[in-house]
């Protein structure tokens, strides 16, 4: 049950952010057994002034064309299973929409399963929903 925040400069089309939504959806699915229709993910655009990096920060030569992607999930993974995550998001995002590996930035925030209420204003992994 991820929850995606990617943050990036605005004046992307809407086919660079679909792909975008596709390749980390299909990550999910390949490295973390995400199950099919589990998405919910936005996109927050930034103008420039309002969207500030390390362009050199660990030896990582990153351009405007950045994207910052954070992702809050259960913290029952692996870290082979965060490893491959990486590795296949950048390689899915490399293939489409284009975008460079050196500009995808990658956040896990890990919480417990209590801190969750999907709706009906239940704990969603800790009572059955009806």
């Amino acid at each position: 049950m991820p929850l995606v925040h990617i943050s990036l400069r605005a004046g992307k089309p809407d086919a660079w952010r679909q792909a975008i939504f596709d390749g980390v959806y299909q990550a999910l699915r390949d490295s973390f057994d995400v199950p099919e229709d589990d998405q919910f993910m936005t996109i927050h655009e930034h103008t420039a002034a309002n969207f500030r990096y390390g362009a050199h920060c660990f030896g990582i030569e990153r351009s405007d064309d950045l994207v910052f992607i954070q992702l809050t999930v259960n913290n029952t993974r692996t870290t082979d299973q965060k490893r491959a995550l990486y590795r296949r998001m950048v390689t899915l995002l490399a293939d489409n929409p284009g975008l460079r590996p050196e500009d995808v930035f990658i956040n896990l925030v890990e919480v417990s399963k209590e801190n969750w209420s999907t709706g009906k204003g239940l704990a969603t992994f800790l009572e059955p929903l009806s």
